[in-house]
């Protein structure tokens, strides 16, 4: 069973993803326990109330942290809490952290070896439902651009792929309108032209 005590492996810190972040206040063997992920245990239910109640949140001030954690079938466990040092964790397209159930209690393991002052980092794992309202910060090379489960990469990336040919489509179809205008502006400044001229020639 991981060690509770597991202080000795971690600091808060300013962090340049987002705002605070927990860093490695020693070296970190990689498989290591480092912090228990803590908070309300709740039922699925529940878990979908304050999730719903998250998004609208987030659609009326652009922000709101999610801290729900899947415990099992039956439970969830709401991380938003004061005392969870854990949620400080930000996510990470190329994480140095997973997290794993032991005996119904959420772990944060290294999943490779962490130098000191490295900053600690999981994948949170978002589903694409509303992977607009979450985009990422982590800076990695790998970054997919918004807080999302791997797995959910590939559709993401076709769905990006598609919305990127929609817009260039709707660009060019923008310029040539804007070249038609021209061109029709061009024709006609001739006509009028000569209609003023026929005008002065008749008076």
């Amino acid at each position: 069973m991981p060690d509770s005590d597991s202080q000795k492996w971690w600091i808060v810190r300013r962090s340049a993803i987002h705002q605070r972040g927990i860093f490695a206040r020693t070296d970190i063997p990689k498989g290591t326990p480092v912090i228990e992920y803590i908070g309300e245990k709740i039922t699925k239910a529940e878990s979908e109330r304050r999730g719903n109640a998250l998004a609208e949140k987030a659609a009326k001030t652009g922000g709101a942290a999610v801290y729900i954690f899947t415990l099992n079938k039956r439970y969830d466990l709401d991380g938003g809490k004061p005392y969870n040092t854990a949620r400080l964790i930000n996510h990470s397209c190329e994480p140095n952290c997973e997290a794993f159930i032991s005996r119904g209690k959420i772990w944060i393991y290294s999943k490779r070896d962490i130098a000191e002052g490295e900053e600690l980092s999981f994948n949170y794992g978002f589903g694409l439902e509303t992977w607009e309202d979450h985009p990422c910060r982590c800076g990695k090379p790998r970054c997919i651009g918004y807080i999302l489960g791997e797995e959910f990469w590939p559709k993401l990336r076709r769905i990006l792929k598609t919305k990127e040919a929609r817009k260039e489509k709707l660009a060019a179809l923008e310029a040539r309108a804007e070249q038609l205008k021209q061109e029709l502006k061009e024709l006609e400044t001739p006509v009028a032209k000569k209609r003023k001229s026929s005008k002065k020639k008749a008076a």
